[in-house]
């Protein structure tokens, strides 16, 4: 059966439901903000209970990813991506589930071929350019001498 583009678009067209823009966009930015807030807390407790101010935003930078592994292994961090698209997506958690989410569809491959193979299946792109592009700023600044 051959669809010509026109046809292929009105028939498109009729069967995918309109997006609700404003909702999906007020929805990430209120999840997006509590996951903000919830670590903003975290990096608060950790400097009431004494931590210098670099210790305590490691430790809620550790914190947020195994908080984001927890939820995504229990299947929770899915749940509320659902509704809150990019609002999940941005935040660190959104890594620590970009990792673990694959790892946990192939873990029934076993642990090499499996799992860990298919870690970074998502969360790799993002590392191998964001290191790329962290390498080349950082020559920008050395040649030029910027810093």
């Amino acid at each position: 059966m051959h669809v010509s583009k026109d046809e292929y678009d009105a028939l498109l067209k009729q069967k995918s439901p309109n997006s609700p823009i404003l909702k999906d966009i007020l929805w990430a930015a209120v999840i997006g903000g509590l996951i903000c807030t919830a670590g903003q807390g975290i990096l608060n407790l950790y400097k009431m209970a004494g931590l210098p101010e670099k210790d305590a935003a490691t430790a809620t930078s550790i914190t947020l990813i195994f908080l984001g592994a927890l939820l995504t292994g229990l299947g929770w961090y899915d749940k509320l991506a659902k509704h809150a698209g990019a609002g999940t997506i941005v935040p660190i958690t959104g890594f620590s589930n970009a990792v673990v989410a694959p790892a946990l569809e192939f873990k029934s491959e076993g642990l090499v071929l499996g799992m860990a193979a298919k870690m970074f299946t998502i969360a790799g792109p993002v590392l191998v350019y964001g290191i790329s592009a962290s390498v080349v700023y950082g020559l920008v600044v050395y040649v030029f001498h910027l810093a």
